[in-house]
C-alpha cells in the first residue's frame, strides 16, 4: 500500500539476542542435502535453529547500525535445492516503503549492498552467489514479516479488477483475496509460497495458451505474471535529491515500469498494482496412461495421427503439463480446461494443493533418494519407476485423475515439502503450429542422451522432466494504454520474429550432487541453442532456473551469460533494460556479483 497507510504498521518488537546454536556453514551444508534430497523445510531440519542464529565465527564481526530504528539479526541463507548455501548474513525486517529507502541511503553511505528475500524458492544465484563470504556487507531484507498488505483498487477501462498489494505477500495469499472478490488470473507458478516480489523479478508463468475457439478475457494474459503490472512502486535514485526515494511508476506512461517489471534483482519492489480479470473456474484432469512416444510423437507420424500428441491436447484445452519421470515411458499428463459448471465426473475442490502423494515423499521415494545421495547412482531408474508409481496409484487413492474448483485451487499444487531437486530451464520461442516439432526434437534428443550416458554406467538425471506452453507477453493484453511488454521477460516477443506467438517450457530435474549433471546440462544447453537458433524457434534461459553450465558449474559459462543471452533479446533491446535499472540504482545498491555480469 502507499506509504500513508503503511505508517500504520506497528513497528517490529526488538529481535532477542540470538542465542549459539552451533550452526556452522558446514552443517548448514549437510542441512542443504538433506532438504535437497527430501523436501524437508531447513527450519524443520535444524533442530533448535532459529532464522536469527548462526555460529559466531561465521558472521561479521560489527553489528550494522540501521536506520529507522530496525533491528539486525543473523540469518542463515539456503535456496530451494541447497546449492547456494550461507551460514549467516545481517538481516532485518523492514516495515514501510520509506524503510527501504532509508536503507538504501544508509547501504550507500556504508558500502552495504540490499538483496530482498521472500521464500527463497529460487535456484539462480540472484540473490547471493555461492561465493558470498561469511564477512561480506550483504543485508538481507526479509519482506515477508511486514510487507503484505493487500487492497482492491479501481481498475482502469478494460480490466473487470485490480489490486494493489506488497512486495512479501505469497501468491496463494493475493489469489485467495482475488478469488473473494470473484477475479483471478491465467497464469501462476505451481508453487504458491512465493512472493509477488521474487515472481515479479523473475517473471515467473503457468501453463497456459487459447484452446481452439477460446478468445482471450479481459484483465487475463496467456504471458507472465509480469504481463499483469499496471504500476510498480520501487526504490530509485533520485539524482536531484542526491538519495534513494520511494518513486510509482506507471505502465504504458514510464518506461522504467517495464524495466522493472522483470528486473532480476536489479530493483527493489515495494508494491505492485496489477490487473486481474472474471475467475472460471477450472477442470483439472491427469493421465498416466499414453506413452511418451505417442505425446510427443513427431508432427505428420502414424502416432501423431492417433490424436494425443501434447499438441492436441494444448488445441483442446489450452492448459497443459507432462511431468515425464526419468527412465519411465508413461507421463503424467495434467490438462486443465475452463469449466463455469462442475462436470458431473469431477471432484470438487475448495484449497489448493490436492496432490497430497506428491507433497509429502512417501516411504520407498525417500529411501531411494537417500541412497542416491549416499552415492548409489545407478538406482535412478529405480527412483523414477517409484516416483511414477506413487503418481499412478496416488491419483487413483486420492481420486485426484478429475478435479474442479476455483482457479487458483488447481493452479497451486506444490508445496514447500515436495522433493526438492536441482533444475535448469528454458523457454523455447516459437509458432503455435511448431510446438509439437520442438516438443519432439527435444524429447528425442532427451531420451537419447539419457541412455547413451546409462549405457556408460552414469546416472545424473534422476528426476524428471517438465514441459509447459504458454504465451508471450503481448502488450495488447494490458488494460494500461501504451503499454509494452516487460523488457527482460523471457517471453517478450522478438522483434525479428513476429510469428512467434508462444513458448515451450522445458526444465529437466534431479538431486544437486548428482555426479555429471553438470556435464549433462551442458551439453543439453548446447542442443537447445544450436537448435532453437531463431530458424523457427528461438531458445532463452528461464531466469531462476539453471543455465549457463560448464562442465562443473551452473552460471559460469561466460559466453553464455556475456553474449548468448543478450542476443536473444534482439539488438538493443536488452541494451535499453540495462540502461534504464542502472539509472535507477546507479550505485549498484540492489545486485550482486552475478547480477554486475549478467545486467550489463
Amino acid at each position: 500500500m502507499p506509504d500513508h497507510s503503511e505508517s500504520s504498521s506497528r513497528p517490529a518488537a526488538p529481535a532477542a539476542s540470538p542465542e549459539p546454536s552451533g550452526l556452522s556453514r558446514r552443517g548448514v551444508l549437510r542441512a542443504a542435502a538433506a532438504t535437497g534430497a527430501l523436501g524437508i523445510p531447513l527450519g524443520a531440519a535444524i533442530a533448535g535453529a532459529s532464522p536469527a542464529a548462526a555460529a559466531p565465527g561465521l558472521v561479521p564481526a560489527a553489528v550494522p547500525d540501521l536506520p529507522a530504528g530496525l533491528v539486525p539479526y543473523l540469518s542463515p541463507y539456503i535456496n530451494w535445492a541447497g546449492e547456494i548455501t550461507h551460514g549467516g548474513l545481517w538481516a532485518c525486517a523492514p516495515r514501510t516503503g520509506q524503510d527501504l529507502a532509508d536503507l538504501a541511503n544508509w547501504a550507500r553511505a556504508n558500502g552495504w549492498r540490499l538483496r530482498p528475500r521472500g521464500k527463497s524458492h529460487n535456484w539462480s544465484p540472484l540473490t547471493i552467489t555461492p561465493s558470498t563470504g561469511h564477512h561480506a556487507k550483504v543485508l538481507l531484507l526479509d519482506t515477508t514479516k511486514h510487507l503484505t498488505a493487500m487492497a482492491l483498487t479501481t481498475p482502469p477501462p478494460g480490466a473487470p479488477g485490480a489490486v494493489r498489494a506488497q512486495a512479501g505477500v505469497t501468491l496463494d495469499t493475493l489469489m485467495a483475496f482475488l478469488a473473494g472478490h470473484g477475479l483471478g488470473v491465467t497464469n501462476t507458478p505451481a508453487p504458491g509460497e512465493l512472493t509477488l516480489g521474487g515472481t515479479l523479478a523473475i517473471d515467473a508463468h503457468g501453463t497456459s495458451v487459447p484452446a481452439d475457439g477460446e478468445s482471450a478475457r479481459p484483465g487475463h494474459t496467456y504471458g507472465t505474471l509480469s504481463n499483469l503490472v499496471l504500476a510498480l512502486t520501487a526504490i530509485v535514485w533520485d539524482a536531484g535529491q542526491n538519495a534513494y526515494v520511494v518513486k510509482t511508476f506507471r505502465r504504458g506512461t514510464d518506461e522504467e515500469c517495464e524495466a522493472l517489471a522483470t528486473h532480476l534483482g536489479r530493483g527493489l519492489i515495494v508494491e505492485a498494482e496489477i490487473q486481474a480479470g472474471e475467475d472460471i473456474p477450472l477442470r483439472c484432469q491427469s493421465r498416466v496412461d499414453l506413452t511418451a512416444d505417442e505425446l510427443f510423437a513427431a508432427p505428420g507420424s502414424a502416432l501423431a495421427a492417433r490424436g494425443n500428441t501434447f499438441a492436441d491436447f494444448m488445441a483442446e484445452s489450452g492448459r497443459v503439463e507432462a511431468i515425464w519421470f526419468a527412465f519411465t515411458d508413461r507421463p503424467w499428463l495434467k490438462v486443465w480446461s475452463l469449466s463455469p459448471q462442475r462436470p458431473a465426473t469431477s471432484r470438487p475442490v475448495h484449497a489448493p494443493y490436492n496432490y497430497p502423494f506428491s507433497d509429502l515423499i512417501p516411504t520407498p521415494v525417500s529411501r531411494l533418494a537417500g541412497l542416491l545421495i549416499g552415492g548409489s547412482w545407478f538406482l535412478a531408474p529405480a527412483l523414477g519407476a517409484a516416483q511414477y508409481t506413487v503418481a499412478a496409484t496416488g491419483l487413483t487413492a486420492t481420486v485426484a485423475k478429475d478435479l474442479w474448483g476455483p482457479s487458483h485451487t488447481l493452479q497451486f499444487y506444490l508445496r514447500p515439502t515436495t522433493l526438492r531437486e536441482t533444475a535448469n530451464g528454458y523457454g523455447i520461442l516459437t509458432r503455435r503450429a511448431d510446438v509439437q516439432r520442438v516438443v519432439s526434437e527435444f524429447a528425442v534428443y532427451y531420451r537419447r542422451q539419457l541412455a547413451d550416458w546409462a549405457a556408460a554406467g552414469r546416472f545424473p538425471i534422476n528426476g524428471q522432466v517438465e514441459i509447459r506452453v504458454g504465451g508471450l507477453d503481448q502488450p495488447g493484453d494490458s488494460a494500461a494504454p501504451g503499454a509494452r511488454p516487460p523488457l527482460l521477460s523471457v517471453v517478450r516477443p522478438h522483434p525479428d520474429h513476429p510469428d512467434y506467438d508462444c513458448v515451450v517450457w522445458v526444465d529437466v530435474l534431479t538431486q544437486p550432487t548428482s555426479p555429471g549433471a553438470h556435464e549433462f546440462y551442458r551439453e543439453m544447453e548446447r542442443f537447445l541453442m544450436s537448435t532453437f537458433d531463431g530458424t523457427y524457434a528461438l531458445a532463452r534461459v528461464e531466469w531462476s532456473k539453471g543455465w549457463g553450465y560448464t562442465d562443473t558449474a551452473a552460471w559460469a559459462d561466460q559466453q553464455i551469460i556475456e553474449s548468448a543471452v543478450p542476443a536473444s533479446y534482439g539488438t538493443g533491446q536488452w541494451a535499453e533494460a540495462v540502461s534504464i535499472l542502472d539509472r535507477l540504482d546507479p550505485h549498484r545498491i540492489f545486485g550482486n556479483a552475478f547480477t554486475d555480469q549478467l545486467v550489463r
